[in-house]
């Protein structure tokens, strides 16, 4: 079942707003288990230019969807990033099933994934050198297509991970001309 954190910047989220991005992301919960607890984070932004921008993301035990869209109708852009998250969540599906069809199956893969926790801000005295924020995660085994599965699911452009193959730490990323690179770490 899916919990909804809506948030609205320069617009204020009406109740008709509030159903109708309900109803329209509710429609994901098909492709997931009954037990599925998470919650939806949905923020609508109002530009000077009267584009709005939709942001959603549902972070899950196993997975984060996130997708955003820009339109000049709000109702557009909703129905512009259902249609993504659901792209990402089959061809997800899709790779996941043919890749451990043959070995431990999906549940496993599933289990082993990646666990965010907690982000911590941190205060440093040396001002040109600051940290801002903090991540802790789990690397969990997997190979470079499944790496590069999760960083796009994620959105990001680069990965870390342990190679499923030689346990070492590796880091994948997403270069400029679109291709994607490996930094492979070697301890002396």
């Amino acid at each position: 079942m899916l919990d909804f954190n809506i948030r609205g910047e320069n617009l204020e989220v009406t109740p008709a707003i509030r159903e109708y991005v309900e109803k329209k992301v509710q429609k994901l919960e098909r492709y997931f288990s009954e037990g599925l607890k998470a919650t939806a984070h949905v923020n609508l932004k109002v530009y000077n230019d009267r584009q709005t921008k939709v942001e959603i993301t549902i972070p899950m035990k196993n997975l984060t969807l996130r997708a955003e869209e820009r339109h000049d109708d709000m109702y557009a852009a909703i129905d512009l990033i259902v249609d993504k998250l659901e792209r990402q969540i089959r061809k997800y599906k899709t790779r996941v099933n043919r890749k451990f069809r043959e070995r431990e199956g999906v549940a496993t893969f599933l289990q082993t994934q990646e666990k965010e926790m907690n982000s911590q801000e941190e205060q440093q005295d040396d001002s040109d050198f600051q940290v801002v924020r903090t991540k802790q995660f789990d690397l969990k085994p997997m190979d470079q297509e499944e790496a590069i599965l999760q960083m796009n699911m994620l959105g990001h452009n680069f990965f870390i991970f342990t190679d499923s193959e030689s346990d070492g730490t590796h880091i994948i990323y997403k270069r400029k001309d679109g291709k994607y690179g490996l930094i492979e770490t070697e301890v002396n």
